[in-house]
């Protein structure tokens, strides 16, 4: 296990999620998503983050292994299944479940009062090129 700050995990998700959003906001559908290489790689680095970062948020007891698994077992067939990869499938996770995992994972930090504004302060000064990135950590503080 890493001997790194569960709050970094959180920020990662964070941020990746910021970016898988971006990255898909100008297409209409999957197969038209699946076909802007550029786009669906990056969307799928992304998400292999997301997956991993939930894995140790769980191994570390923040995340609960039964309502999160289906995270880190998507980040699995995206980093195994290679060239079999469903685009309706992660059309579907990026549409419709990024949103409302972001917004629990920003409750579970509230109820366990745990402090990311450090994190966040880094992660912007680290991405300070980056404006959109930086307005979305904003929100986030």
């Amino acid at each position: 296990m890493s001997s790194r700050d569960l709050s970094l995990y959180i920020v990662d998700i964070f941020i990746a999620i910021n970016k898988i959003q971006r990255y898909t906001k100008e297409f209409a559908n999957a197969e038209d998503f699946k076909w802007s290489e550029l786009q669906w790689d990056a969307t799928l680095r992304e998400l292999e983050i997301v997956g991993e970062a939930t894995n140790t948020l769980i191994k570390l007891g923040l995340l609960e292994n039964e309502k999160y698994r289906k995270i880190v077992d998507f980040r699995n067939l995206i980093v195994h299944g290679y060239f079999g990869i469903d685009e309706n499938e992660v059309w579907n996770v990026v549409q419709d479940k990024l949103s409302p995992f972001l917004y629990e994972l920003k409750e579970v930090i509230m109820e366990q009062n745990i402090d990311i504004k450090d994190d966040i302060s880094y992660a912007k000064l680290e991405n300070f090129k980056n404006i959109e990135l930086v307005e979305f950590l904003n929100s986030v503080e």
